[in-house]
């Protein structure tokens, strides 16, 4: 049996101020005579990054030593829990390694020709997607990630990347195999076909419009929403202005409705998640922005931290801080739920019951 290590410290959610014990990697709450104090302070359950691509960068995928580096950024800023929302790297590797973060792997991006990242995605055409999709399926740990929309250049303004229909094959084809799915949406147009066709969470959803957040109330859709990447519309309204100014108007459109939007989905009862987008637009590391993000646009503390620690794990099926349960965990000098920034100075990082960082 291995040593014993105590923890102490108000324990998040609740704030129950408790003697935290770790035994063979689990947590328990019953004395342990002997333990070795690691920490003392604020105790929040492992931090998640819903919205991560471990092995990409800004060119496509990445060598197995750059994927290390951000996985280990990721992990010595609290984030012990991934959800892998698309990338062209195999990481099943990381999986391995009990030093990195916990992974759920997506598969690479499903996208219609030459309307993503190049060499970010499988580019495909329409009658193509549901065969793509169950593949990808098959791949990954049960998530799919699509492409919804995109700028098409002979528009000259974001439009689905598919129509509806492929959408909707696609995502019947994913949870056929068991996988749920997911998808990159910045504009209207492309919602409503994805919501009533079942899918089970967007990225970004900018788009959102009062009747298409009541329909993902009803269907049980969740939202990502990457705050910090949707922070950067101002450059690609900017960039695209003299060549696409219809995109370039209708990215700052979004933009400037963008926390009210966010802000009706949560309040209307959509579920929200916290996402860094690392990998993607965002530096790996940095999930703490995130939560000071959703802050930023109006969500309490409480829920902010809630969407990257807690309600994310139980919605990725993972445990909390419950009796028996993986000692996941990190220890804040400070109380978060006072001042957010904590969170990007993390005391003690704990993971698998071994201290990290």
């Amino acid at each position: 049996m291995s040593a014993a290590l105590r923890i102490a410290g108000p324990v998040l959610p609740d704030g129950e101020v408790r003697e935290l014990y770790v035994v063979d990697g689990r947590v328990t709450y019953e004395r342990q005579p002997g333990a070795e104090t690691l920490a003392e302070g604020w105790v929040v359950p492992g931090l998640v990054d819903a919205h991560c691509h471990l092995g990409l960068d800004d060119d496509g995928p990445v060598g197995p030593a750059e994927v290390e580096e951000q996985a280990v950024a990721d992990r010595d800023g609290g984030a012990l829990l991934i959800r892998d929302c698309g990338s062209a790297a195999d990481t099943r590797w990381v999986q391995e390694r009990d030093d990195l973060p916990r992974l759920i792997r997506c598969g690479r991006h499903l996208a219609a020709h030459r309307r993503y990242i190049r060499g970010y995605a499988h580019e495909v055409e329409p009658a193509e997607l549901a065969a793509y999709a169950a593949a990808e399926a098959r791949r990954g740990d049960g998530w799919v990630k699509l492409v919804g929309d995109w700028i098409d250049r002979g528009e000259g303004d974001l439009a689905p990347s598919f129509p509806a229909a492929a959408f909707a094959a696609a995502i019947d084809a994913a949870h056929a195999e068991g996988a749920k799915v997911t998808a990159h949406c910045f504009g209207r147009d492309v919602l409503p076909g994805l919501i009533d066709a079942g899918i089970d969470c967007l990225e970004h959803g900018t788009g959102l419009t009062e009747d298409l957040v009541e329909a993902m109330v009803a269907h049980g859709t969740a939202l990502v929403p990457t705050v910090m990447q949707l922070d950067k519309f101002p450059e690609h309204a900017a960039a695209g202005a003299e060549r696409f100014p219809d995109y370039a108007a209708t990215m700052a459109d979004l933009y400037e409705r963008m926390p009210a939007t966010l802000m009706a989905a949560h309040e209307a009862g959509v579920p929200l998640y916290a996402g860094s987008d690392g990998g993607g637009i965002s530096r790996h590391g940095n999930l703490a922005g995130e939560v000071v993000a959703l802050h930023r646009i109006g969500l309490s503390p409480h829920d902010a931290l809630g969407a990257a620690s807690w309600r994310a794990r139980a919605w990725l099926g993972h445990p909390g801080l419950e009796e028996g349960a993986p000692a996941d965990l990190v220890v804040y000098p400070a109380d978060p739920l006072a001042d957010l920034s904590v969170l990007a100075s993390p005391s003690r990082v704990v993971l698998r019951g071994a201290p990290v960082a």
